[in-house]
């Protein structure tokens, strides 16, 4: 089967941040995941590059747009990279490949009758590049997001009918209640379409820094629809000489912030309804991560670096404590303390602790040949099912949860070496039998716990795999090893902290 999932694509007018790396993680692991599963993955990040936001920054940094998304663009692969994203094409807005398509799109959207040229006044934030309605005004005509004054604007351009979908989106939700999740989050998208849907501005008439209309270029395309396209558009191009359309759209997951759940969950269907397109499959809509009482965002200037997280720690270690810490879908806290915390006492002692112990003791004891033995019957009945409960979990995006299925039997796995007491058994001959099944249960564990943790923990995961041996990290249950292979010692997978 094919599996298609993208994190939003990323605006240009800023540095990365710890919130893009998160839903940029968060993708990794499902990709990563399903290619584990033997699926045939597409997985796309990248940069949105036009629009109002873009063209006011360039021009307070005495530079041109272009200078500016180039350098952004920069910046966003570089963050794709460090947290160890294995993204399959990296989309930037300003390719000639998505303009053409995007251009052919709207046309479509213009001749099936969903466009018509008109006059919009209202409350404008130039930030979200997004005109509010008036339940979404904060205190004193400000933008509840960025906490700035709105502007009033009256402008004449091009408008898509989102009215005319009013009936459409609220049925799609009705029938498919899992297309939007956590549940929360489909209820807000279900309240504001019941609201009542009012058409949206497709176009521009006071910017230059866009994609022009076709039909009209003196007028270029409102920013969210260029961004929002380029799911579909990538595909079009992400290989030369090949189209990927067909292969894998529509789209599996998109995993995105609550910020941005209107422009994704109303307006991205609703488009792609005009177009004649399917919508997408799944969307994960997650929260924010917290420092203190505020979102995690460059605007408000709070921002953690996670370049320097994974200087000090490695991008495992940020991986792991951003689904550890906060369940994924909620708001949750981060913090210095927090970390540290995390990963002394789970990374570094549960499972590092687990592994180098582990791996010590077949060296000793085996001189590093992993024994041939029958499973142990009280490690059977906890391991049993957990490549099908964690893979059920991480269909649904259930990061967090699936984190913590594992992580209980990296727990079990240290109280079972506690229980067995290797290093009693080693000093009778008459033993032997047993610590064969000891050792070899917990190389079996280990290695089983690796696999499920690869997409999580990708670089320490790929150490311990080839210490313990094939068959590397395809998903394998409980007692599918048969041993007779050799380990070899490695240094510390997550060394303590000095």
């Amino acid at each position: 089967m094919s599996f298609y999932v993208t994190p939003p694509i990323f605006y240009g007018n800023g540095e990365p941040h710890l919130g893009h790396a998160y839903s940029t993680m968060a993708a990794d692991i499902l990709a990563r995941h399903m290619r584990q599963r033997g699926e045939d993955v597409f997985f796309l990040t990248g940069t949105d590059e036009h629009g109002e936001p873009i063209a006011l920054a360039a021009e307070k940094q005495g530079i041109t747009p272009q200078e500016l998304v180039d350098r952004s663009a920069t910046q966003f692969r570089d963050m794709v990279a460090r947290v160890d994203a294995t993204n399959d094409f990296f989309i930037r807005t300003t390719d000639p490949g998505h303009v053409e398509r995007v251009q052919r799109v709207v046309e479509r959207v213009k001749e099936n009758g969903y466009v018509y040229k008109g006059t919009y006044e209202g409350w404008y934030c130039p930030r979200c590049a997004d005109f509010k309605s008036e339940s979404e005004i904060g205190p004193g005509d400000t933008c509840p997001i960025h906490e700035i004054p709105l502007h009033r604007e009256q402008q004449e351009n091009w408008f898509f009918k989102l009215s005319a979908f009013q009936e459409k989106l609220e049925r799609m939700y009705e029938e498919d209640p899992g297309m939007v999740v956590p549940d929360f989050r489909r209820n807000e998208a279900l309240a504001f379409i019941r609201q009542g849907l009012r058409d949206v501005s497709l176009s521009r008439s006071e910017l230059s820094w866009g994609v022009p209309l076709s039909w009209d270029p003196d007028q270029v395309m409102y920013v969210w629809f260029d961004a929002l396209l380029n799911y579909y558009t990538a595909l079009g191009y992400a290989r030369d000489g090949e189209d990927l359309t067909e292969r894998y759209w529509p789209a599996s997951w998109h995993i995105i912030a609550k910020d941005i759940l209107k422009f994704h969950a109303i307006y991205w269907p609703a488009f792609l309804m005009a177009a004649g397109l399917e919508p997408p499959r799944r969307m994960f809509i997650h929260g924010y991560l917290l420092m203190g009482e505020k979102k995690m965002s460059k605007s408000l200037g709070n921002v953690l670096d996670p370049f320097e997280v994974i200087d000090r720690y490695g991008a495992d270690a940020l991986r792991f404590y951003c689904f550890r810490e906060v369940s994924f879908g909620q708001d949750g806290s981060i913090s210095t303390a927090g970390f540290e915390g995390r990963y002394e006492t789970e990374l570094a002692n549960d499972f590092g602790n687990l592994a180098s112990r582990t791996l010590a003791m077949v060296s000793r004891y085996r001189d590093g040949a992993v024994p041939q033995a029958e499973p142990d019957p009280a490690l059977t009945a906890d391991f049993e099912g957990i490549v099908e409960r964690v893979s059920g979990l991480l269909d649904e995006a259930q990061i967090s949860q699936a984190l913590e299925e594992v992580w209980t039997l990296v727990r079990r796995l240290n109280r079972y070496v506690e229980e067995a007491q290797p290093w009693v058994l080693a000093k009778d001959e008459g033993d032997a039998a047993r610590l064969d099944q000891v050792l070899y249960c917990l190389v079996e564990g280990l290695a089983v716990l690796a696999r499920l943790l690869h997409p999580f923990l990708p670089n320490a995961t790929a150490a311990l795999l080839g210490a313990l041996g094939p068959p590397g990290p395809a998903l394998a249950p409980f007692g599918a090893g048969e041993g007779g292979g050799r380990v070899e010692k490695i240094d510390p997978l997550f060394p303590k902290l000095v």
